[in-house]
């Protein structure tokens, strides 16, 4: 990966009004530091803190289990080959109990097999609406099924957010941690 396009900011060197948004991320529900897209958000502290704000509502306040959740959140990354993406929401997926072999086939580009129900609404869903840009009929019911109205606009609201912040990481050429290998190939 080449060079961050951003540099790292710190408070002394952010203006009053990002140490403002800075501290309202650190102290919010992702705890401490300015990981991922943050950093380069800052440049625009109003929408910094709106963003932080929606994106605290998708990944904590979400009316879908956390690992469908995760699941519609890599699906984004993958679309967008965000390596820094997938690798932070791959871990938070299995944490939150998603199998290793449906994360690992998303990576691939493909269908997973062996997926619940669950997991089959949200995937094809999800990788419906970044592929597409549309929802079919049956891919829409089988969301709405099972978590109503309000399940279909979260995950629309996480496809969405983290097809957004997929481009700020590629943007900001935001780099995986020391020692990390990228975890997606290109699929073209």
């Amino acid at each position: 990966m080449t060079e961050p396009r951003f540099t790292e900011l710190t408070p002394e060197t952010m203006t009053k009004e990002q140490r403002k948004v800075a501290e309202a991320i650190q102290s919010g529900p992702r705890g401490a530091g300015l990981r991922g897209p943050f950093n380069a958000l800052l440049r625009a502290p109003e929408l910094a803190d709106l963003v932080q704000r929606v994106g605290a509502y998708v990944r904590f306040s979400s009316s879908l289990p956390a690992q469908l959740n995760e699941l519609a959140i890599i699906i984004a990354g993958r679309h967008w080959t965000a390596q820094y993406e997938f690798y932070a929401h791959r871990k938070l997926a299995l944490a939150a109990g998603l199998a290793p072999a449906i994360a690992d086939a998303v990576a691939a580009g493909r269908r997973p097999d062996g997926m619940t129900a669950e997991e089959s609404a949200v995937h094809d869903f999800a990788a419906e609406l970044v592929g597409t840009g549309q929802v079919s009929d049956a891919h829409y019911a089988a969301v709405h099924e099972r978590w109503g109205e309000r399940g279909v606009i979260d995950l629309v609201g996480a496809v969405g957010y983290y097809s957004m912040v997929s481009m700020v990481l590629n943007t900001a050429r935001v780099p995986l941690p020391a020692g990390e290998t990228p975890p997606l190939q290109p699929l073209r």
